[in-house]
């Protein structure tokens, strides 16, 4: 009797074992499995150790970390009719697994391919000056349109970031007269600013020098000093006693002129 209990023991034993094992589940913090009942939609478990029923239910395991997408390099018009390959990184996380798995059918795969068709219809609305220079702002438009469409997926858009912009070669060179063009434009224009100053301060000097005209001598003097620093130079200048002197030679010559014609 106990060989037949035996047989028939543990035949049920390895069965309760084989249920056990298939029923008890386990999933880790970041995660969530959706529970399918005989096709109906059951709920949600996670995170920890549960039970489901073998056969009648199906489990769908869910990431609710943080995911990357790569978008590739996208060929864009802009608004001003300039082609440019753009491409970018859009991060998402599942909020609502159940949605996920029953509003679209791929989740990962959709969000790719959306973020793609987002990323050129936004690019096209904008010039390439824009482009270049209102990255932050063109970053949080494609966040908040992706955000839109995918919250119906139970999908949360945290961030995208416009990786690079490829311009053409005859595009690159293009800027590079415009921007060489605009630093000299800058630099004449504080040329003449300063040209103006210059001229303005130089007519107070003026001013200030005919009314004292023994600053101008000292002016002159102060020039004469600062030349004098360099030893290789000689510096041959008029005093004050040069009229005198003038006056003199002048004088003298008119005499010996003067006695040759009283011996005749």
């Amino acid at each position: 009797m106990s060989t037949f209990a035996s047989q028939i023991y543990l035949p049920v034993l390895l069965v309760v074992i084989l249920i056990l094992s298939q029923s008890i589940k386990m999933v880790n913090e970041y995660e969530r499995v959706v529970i399918f009942r005989l096709g109906r939609l059951s709920g949600v478990k996670g995170p920890g150790i549960f039970l489901i029923i073998p056969i009648v239910d199906r489990a769908i395991k869910i990431d609710l970390r943080i995911v990357a997408i790569d978008v590739p390099k996208q060929a864009v018009i802009t608004k001003d009719n300039v082609t440019v390959e753009v491409d970018a990184v859009v991060y998402y996380k599942v909020v609502e697994p159940g949605a996920a798995i029953t509003q679209v059918e791929n989740y990962m795969f959709a969000t790719s391919t959306l973020s793609q068709t987002t990323l050129r219809d936004v690019m096209g609305q904008m010039e390439l000056d824009e482009l270049l220079s209102e990255r932050e702002q063109i970053n949080k438009q494609i966040q908040e349109l992706l955000d839109t469409y995918t919250d119906p997926w139970g999908i949360k858009v945290t961030g995208v970031t416009i990786r690079d912009v490829a311009l053409p070669d005859t595009m690159k060179r293009a800027i590079a007269k415009q921007a060489e063009a605009e630093r000299e434009k800058r630099a004449r224009i504080i040329l003449a600013e300063g040209e103006s100053q210059a001229a303005q301060k130089m007519k107070e000097a003026a001013t200030f020098y005919e009314g004292v005209p023994t600053a101008i001598k000292l002016r002159e003097l102060q020039t004469l000093a600062e030349i004098a620093r360099e030893k290789n130079l000689i510096v041959v200048t008029q005093s004050q006693s040069l009229e005198t002197g003038n006056i003199a030679a002048l004088s003298q010559a008119i005499a010996e002129r003067k006695e040759p014609e009283r011996q005749k």
